[in-house]
């Protein structure tokens, strides 16, 4: 399968037209903090067996809000490493004010 992205850059755009729900979105800021949280919490329990919840909690919430608020496909089966990417960067837009997760 031919990417036609050529960059991040490129690619973000289209990784935001995918996520114009707020309550997609929502869901991916929330997966995407509770791993941060797991990551944490792993590192000073060193509970090492509960990394495995990773992919459970950052693709479940992400995967329920395109399947059932979005109606697309999550562009992840088609662009992983540029779809984690974006994961983390419209967190951090979220985080920043610059993307708004509030419905309107």
């Amino acid at each position: 399968m031919e990417n036609k992205y050529k960059s991040f850059s490129e690619f973000y755009p289209y990784y935001l037209s995918e996520h114009e729900n707020t309550t997609c979105r929502q869901l991916h800021f929330i997966g995407s903090a509770l791993i941060l949280i797991l990551i944490t919490y792993v590192l000073f329990s060193g509970q090492y067996i509960l990394l495995w919840l990773l992919p459970i909690v950052g693709y479940g919430f992400a995967w329920v809000g395109h399947f059932f608020y979005e109606h697309n496909k999550p562009a992840t089966f088609q662009y992983p490493f540029y779809s984690f990417m974006g994961d983390w960067v419209m967190f951090k837009d979220i985080l920043s004010g610059k993307i708004s997760i509030k419905g309107s």
